[in-house]
């Protein structure tokens, strides 16, 4: 009960410095609190409306632009079938009877599969989330450079769901993104080299080869340390804390 009546103390102190403009849930304490009561899912459960409340208002407070969940998915859904697309029109136009353009199809190959990499992303782990039974806040601007789009979970929902779930969430937009270039890599390759290898620039296949490995090296450098597969490996340490018996 005294971790309880702590806990109640502290968020309520939270709550009152993000109303009065303190934004930074790090530096307050919040996110150590909120690992606290992750490790039994009843506490985590008790503490969701709280914790979520919290969240979303240093969130609202602190990033601008944001959009409505629908229609960010609906722009990468409709980003996505376009790239998509934009593969058969590629190939199309290297195999042109009258006037094949082949650097042409390889730049557009090349764009499909960068593309593909960030309109496929955020809709993965709102799709996989749903599902999870978690919901979502807004899109924002994301990134190192706030160009990248990005979904913000409803962090009470986010809590009521199973770690399992959770890590399930936060891995499928990471493969996802790892998946869209050899998804554009393997039709084209299969293609040129019933072509007889004449089809599309080397280069161009080479590009597109390139940003899948750029994109599983980054994972390896950077992302288990500071994106989805950091928090992946969370969550599942996670579930091996609650799945300990005390």
């Amino acid at each position: 009960m005294a971790g309880i009546e702590n806990l109640q103390d502290s968020f309520a102190r939270i709550e009152k410095a993000v109303a009065d403009g303190d934004t930074d849930l790090r530096t307050l304490g919040f996110w150590k609190h909120v690992s606290q009561v992750k490790r039994d899912q009843r506490l985590a459960a008790h503490w969701a409306e709280v914790v979520g409340r919290i969240d979303r208002a240093a969130f609202q407070a602190r990033i601008r632009p944001r959009f409505p969940v629908w229609l960010g998915n609906s722009v990468l859904v409709v980003g996505t079938l376009v790239f998509a697309a934009a593969v058969a029109v590629a190939l199309r136009l290297a195999e042109g009877i009258d006037r094949p353009r082949p650097g042409l199809a390889g730049l557009l190959v090349v764009v499909a599969a960068g593309g593909l990499a960030v309109t496929v992303h955020a809709p993965a782990h709102w799709l996989v989330g749903r599902m999870a039974g978690i919901r979502f806040l807004a899109y924002f601007l994301n990134g190192p450079f706030r160009i990248q789009p990005g979904v913000k979970t409803d962090y009470a929902s986010y809590l009521r769901a199973t770690p399992g779930r959770r890590a399930a969430m936060h891995a499928a937009g990471a493969l996802a993104t790892k998946a869209a270039p050899f998804a554009v890599f393997v039709p084209a390759y299969l293609r040129h080299a019933s072509a007889g290898y004449e089809l599309l620039p080397e280069w161009s296949l080479w590009a597109v080869l390139g940003i899948g490995l750029v994109q599983i090296f980054t994972d390896v450098v950077w992302s288990v340390r500071h994106s989805d597969w950091k928090k992946v490996r969370r969550e599942v340490r996670v579930g091996r804390i609650q799945s300990t018996p005390h």
